[in-house]
């Protein structure tokens, strides 16, 4: 299996602290995506298709705040958990590099994994 690379692992503990600081039972995609925002190789592919990086992270985090209370824990303390979602995208990343014959997963590889999933 391939490993993750650290830029990508530091996105993915990015994504469960945003869900965690807002006490969401959940990380979601949206969680993921907005953490992938400051991930070195999903920004640069992010730029490199005209997307503008500060109004997605200003759109997300609209969207986060206003959309996903549902998700707030009842729990103090309690830790955020990857939705089945997010969980498929990182292991759609993973099996997508391993069929090319890379090692490494990066940014760039989970948000194409992003754009798969319904």
């Amino acid at each position: 299996m391939p490993s993750f690379s650290s830029s990508l692992e530091e996105a993915i503990h990015r994504a469960l602290a945003l869900a965690n600081a807002r006490r969401h039972e959940l990380a979601t995609l949206e969680h993921l995506l907005l953490a992938l925002t400051d991930e070195v190789e999903a920004a640069r592919v992010m730029r490199a298709c005209g997307v503008n990086i500060d109004e997605l992270k200003a759109a997300l985090t609209k969207f986060i705040d206003d959309e996903l209370e549902a998700l707030i824990a009842d729990v103090d303390g309690s830790e955020a958990a990857p939705t089945t979602g997010f969980q498929r995208v990182i292991q759609r990343a993973a099996i997508h590099v391993q069929s090319s014959g890379r090692t490494e997963v990066t940014g760039a590889n989970v948000l194409v994994a992003i754009f798969a999933e319904r």
